[in-house]
């Protein structure tokens, strides 16, 4: 079934949508798969924790910046040429990244690396924008999340396969280079140009100011884009802190920490699976309100056990899932609530919507190790606190205007990719 888009008629959906499901993919796999290395590669550069995260830090910045850069750029310019080039430059930078001869240079190259990757995260969640709408277009970015969640699934697993058997952390970007180089290459075959040149914003660096600021200046935009990225922010103080909560403080191996994380990640994933059926029946607010409850829950349990001194590995990995269900209800919502409120300028509302979610990722990644490597508190802290103000953030989306109702037909025509998918 092919996708109505001016530019994209011809490619079949289904390979269009696991293309950018793909673009999903390799930055999550970036970020978690040598999560396993981490406490090595403190030793191996002689350095702590925090310092450590920074190399995390610096993916995140790169990634919050190239999708500020590279966003309005694909409103310009078109989707296809920033992915094309955002993918050959992530693909080098992370064969870079294997041969870096101290922490110094490896940040530099994790911070190009996240800047370049973001195109295939910003672009691909405007070029939904571009052929999809309303309820259509949150279930598409369920199928994403969906399937983007398979990378930390697996990731953990493959990084401590790969750090065990393949020469340790740098074996690692070994193969995340190999990936990278999949998605370009994917790229170049199936992703076509889906914004037409009339529909493209002309102008200078005026014109570009104007379109951030009529996105940074719509309440409710401003409200789901705060709520995902707070979500997403608790999200990034479990990965910052996960090795080391598994490890140091739970009593896992690098082996039975993997496999935690990656139940972890499964749970998100089948609950934003589910979420793809669900949106058909019940309204995306009400599944993002269900998803934001169950995180802060589920967050403020785990720090209120942890400060009585409780946490136990039943307690800490039943909490993490229950946190994990909730957060596969909010992202994909999220997502489609606040860039439906911006048609006019999708890139750059999807550049403000990553950025933000990037930033504080990139926040919480040093402060979840400044209280050290043998305590839990810091962990819990960051996620109840972020769950808390996600929660808080969606107050500004009320009154907000409901999903449009789309024609039976046009429906039809636009669920094709997401069906394909599922």
């Amino acid at each position: 079934m092919p996708i109505p888009s001016a530019n994209a008629a011809q490619k079949p959906a289904a390979l269009l949508t696991a293309t950018l499901a793909l673009l999903s993919f390799v930055m999550p796999l970036a970020t978690d798969m040598y999560l396993p290395a981490l406490p090595r590669m403190a030793d191996e550069f002689d350095t702590d924790a925090s310092g450590i995260q920074l190399t995390l830090s610096a993916f995140l910045f790169g990634t919050a910046l190239g999708q500020l850069v590279l966003g309005p750029l694909s409103d310009r310019y078109g989707r296809r040429r920033p992915i094309l080039t955002g993918a050959a430059v992530c693909t080098l930078a992370t064969a870079l990244c294997a041969v870096a001869p101290n922490l110094e240079v490896l940040i530099v190259l994790r911070f190009v690396t996240g800047f370049s990757g973001a195109a295939g995260l910003v672009v691909g969640r405007a070029v939904i924008s571009d052929i999809a709408a309303g309820a259509v277009a949150a279930r598409l970015f369920g199928v994403l999340m969906a399937l983007g969640g398979i990378a930390p699934i697996v990731a953990p697993l493959a990084g401590g396969a790969v750090v065990s058997t393949m020469g340790g952390w740098r074996g690692v970007f070994w193969v995340l280079s190999g990936a990278s180089l999949l998605m370009f290459s994917a790229a170049l075959s199936f992703i076509p140009e889906s914004l037409p040149k009339e529909r493209r914003r002309r102008g200078g660096a005026g014109v570009t100011l104007r379109a951030a600021w009529s996105v940074l200046t719509d309440r409710a935009y401003m409200g789901y884009t705060l709520t995902f990225s707070f979500a997403c922010g608790a999200l990034f103080c479990y990965i910052a802190g996960s090795a080391f909560l598994l490890q140091n403080v739970l009593g896992f191996t690098v082996g039975q920490a993997s496999v935690a994380f990656s139940l972890g990640a499964l749970t998100a994933t089948l609950s934003s699976a589910a979420g793809t059926k669900l949106v058909g029946r019940y309204h995306p607010r009400l599944l993002l309100r269900i998803g934001l409850a169950t995180m802060l829950v589920a967050t403020t349990s785990a720090l209120l056990v942890t400060l009585a001194g409780q946490l136990s590995r039943v307690l800490a990995l039943g909490l993490i899932g229950i946190a994990f269900l909730g957060m596969g209800q909010v992202f994909g919502t999220a997502t489609a609530l606040a860039i439906e409120r911006v048609p006019h300028a999708a890139g750059t509302g999807s550049a403000v919507l990553g950025t933000l979610q990037s930033i504080l990722g990139g926040v919480a990644s040093p402060l979840v190790g400044l209280g050290g490597e043998d305590t839990a508190l810091p962990l819990f802290i960051g996620m109840a606190g972020c769950s808390l103000i996600a929660v808080l953030a969606l107050l500004l989306t009320r009154g907000g205007p409901h999903l449009p109702s789309l024609p039976g037909s046009a429906r039809d025509d636009l669920e094709a990719p997401a069906n394909a998918a599922t």
